[in-house]
């Protein structure tokens, strides 16, 4: 992670305050139960973290002044197994997105099967205006923090937004020296070198391009010259870009917390990519520069927003320009919105299916951490790619068989596996 460029960026463009993210999270899980005629208590036990831990963290910083870090690790439910989830660094975490996030994850863990339940961590930080030494200083904290809570059979972190294979280092070697022993399986999204697997780094953009790709065949709109705006040129975003765009895709809107870049004919992925820093955020800009507001409302085939919460909503909604709404980041459709696409014929491909790829392959980097063998990033895709299209079709089933949209779908079939092991552990009776 490097703070190098910065002082070059123009001042953020503001984003509109829509979030709610528990209480998106909670009203769908209660749609999805009440479908499946579940009792109120399963509601009551799902609907929020069977623990939440807030911490603050003091750090001295380079001018020699300590600051206080808030900090945040939730625990969704463990019945599934150990709970899983990113830690997140950035100026507008909050608690509830916290828990929230922790929820979608355990949902995501029941849709592809995985032997996890859901966590998620965060730091109320701006790590674009903090040295390498400060966020080191800042990672260690944290783990010192919550290393009660944490372990590879407990709560295994990951990599989220602002946060990289770097700090996921850090952490790791601080917990190792709390702990006394080499524990690689502790945490996910590490350097190779420190036993991460091949794959994790674009594990989230290829699980969105496979969802594309299913459904570029559903819908007979091929991917080579499809129109597709993305939103959002971090970690995700950018990987993304630059597959779509070997696949002659044209993508032909990106945006960055200043603003959106869009051109009809295409953009310049190539170049953007090569000017673009470690935080997303493409220094050297051209004329057609947007909002991010309107680069949502642009033509295009596949909408995907991949940054933050609740940037669809229902003020804008009816003036979206796509067939397709693709989820790449965490909850950034809103209820309402989406019942106005539903009605516009909108399809959405919820998050909790489309950028799932993150957490599947942080299993399989846990479990060859388990097994102290690797493999190579083709046996990774592979499997990626398979178990994608396997959680697709499980959710279009349940979609089909209950008559209800791809989210409400997600969210009954990632809620099934989590209740049953809440029921065969005796925790409740439905």
């Amino acid at each position: 992670m490097s703070t190098e460029s910065l002082g070059a960026t123009s001042k953020k463009e503001p984003i509109i305050a829509y979030d709610e993210p528990l209480k998106e999270f909670q009203d769908i899980l209660e749609e999805a139960l009440s479908v499946l005629n579940y009792p109120p208590h399963v509601y009551e036990l799902l609907k929020r973290p069977m623990r939440f831990l807030e911490v603050s963290i003091p750090v001295k910083m380079d001018n020699g002044e300590t600051k206080i870090f808030q900090g945040f690790r939730a625990q969704h439910n463990d019945a599934p197994g150990p709970t899983k989830g990113g830690i997140r660094f950035h100026p507008d975490v909050t608690s509830d997105e916290v828990k929230a996030l922790a929820g979608w994850m355990s949902l995501k863990c029941g849709i592809t099967g995985l032997p996890y339940g859901g966590a998620k961590g965060g730091i109320i930080c701006d790590p674009r205006h903090m040295s390498m030494d400060e966020l080191e200083k800042l990672s260690r904290g944290y783990v010192r923090a919550v290393s009660q809570l944490v372990g590879p059979t407990k709560d295994i972190p990951a990599p989220d937004m602002y946060t990289n294979s770097q700090v996921m280092a850090w952490m790791l070697d601080e917990y190792d020296h709390i702990r006394e022993f080499d524990s690689p399986g502790f945490i996910t999204g590490k350097p190779v070198a420190l036993g991460g697997s091949a794959g994790r780094e674009t594990a989230t953009s290829k699980g969105v391009l496979y969802t594309l790709q299913t459904v570029s065949e559903k819908e007979n709109i091929p991917v080579e010259g499809m129109r597709i705006i993305i939103q959002g040129f971090g970690n995700v975003g950018s990987y993304l870009a630059q597959y779509l765009y070997e696949l002659g895709a044209k993508v032909v809107g990106i945006s960055d917390v200043l603003g959106g870049l869009y051109d009809e004919n295409g953009l310049d992925i190539p170049y953007l990519l090569e000017n673009r820093d470690s935080f997303g955020i493409v220094t050297n800009r051209f004329q057609n520069s947007i909002s991010n507001q309107e680069l949502l409302e642009k033509e295009c085939d596949v909408l995907i927003p991949a940054a933050i919460s609740s940037v669809i909503h229902k003020d804008n909604a009816t003036r979206l320009n796509c067939r397709i709404v693709i989820e790449a980041a965490n909850g950034p459709t809103t209820k309402e919105a989406l019942r106005i696409l539903e009605d516009r014929n909108i399809s959405v491909v919820p998050d909790i299916l489309a950028n799932s790829g993150g957490v599947i392959v942080s299993y399989f980097e846990w479990c060859q951490n388990n097994q102290g063998y690797y493999w190579t990033a083709n046996m990774v895709d592979e499997r990626l790619k398979e178990k994608m299209a396997e959680s697709f079709e499980k959710v279009a089933s349940t979609a089909k068989r209950f008559n209800v949209n791809m989210k409400l779908a997600a969210y009954i079939e990632g809620v099934q596996k989590l209740a049953e092991t809440c029921r065969l552990r005796g925790w409740i009776k439905f």
